[in-house]
């Protein structure tokens, strides 16, 4: 039986997908959609599952960072890699601090989305309590937007 002809397939599918760097909720929601979970629940498991990295991220990325500078070169020049992304990115953090955290999560384009957002807040030192909900509330809107964008404005263009 394929993964996709259940409903509890579908769920865990668009959880699983939703937590990878890069694909996020920007392709969970409209690989769900389009596998015929519904839409609804297809948005709020993607925003879950979307968010269930970020603590860790937050928490522990220096450390898991640290380890991996000390195992071999190609890893160091890999967390450099992904440091130097994140400092690129954190002006407008910088400069908004909770709204500029919020916008960069909010607006689903590549190089943006919880994983970075979340690299960003730990590179710079926010605490959890004050990065998370920046975050959260950004996943959010970029779920409403990729939901807009998956569904709604088909429907509202071809109707």
């Amino acid at each position: 039986m394929h993964i996709w002809s259940s409903l509890t397939g579908k769920i865990l599918m668009t959880f699983l997908i939703s937590m990878v760097p890069v694909i996020e909720l920007r392709g969970a929601i409209p690989i769900a959609t389009a596998n015929g979970l519904n839409f609804g629940i297809a948005i709020l498991v993607s925003v879950l599952g979307n968010l269930v990295p970020v603590p860790f991220i937050i928490i522990f990325i220096r450390k898991i960072f640290a380890w991996m500078r000390g195992k071999s070169r190609w890893l160091d020049r890999l967390v450099t890699k992904l440091e130097k992304r994140a400092e690129m990115k954190s002006k407008t953090v910088l400069q908004y601090a909770f709204w500029g955290l919020f916008i960069f999560v909010a607006i689903p384009v590549p190089g943006t989305g919880a994983w970075t957002g979340a690299l960003i807040a730990a590179m710079l030192d926010m605490r959890l309590k004050n990065a998370f909900p920046a975050i959260a509330l950004g996943v959010v809107t970029a779920g409403i937007i990729v939901a807009f964008v998956t569904c709604g404005a088909g429907t509202l263009l071809f109707s």
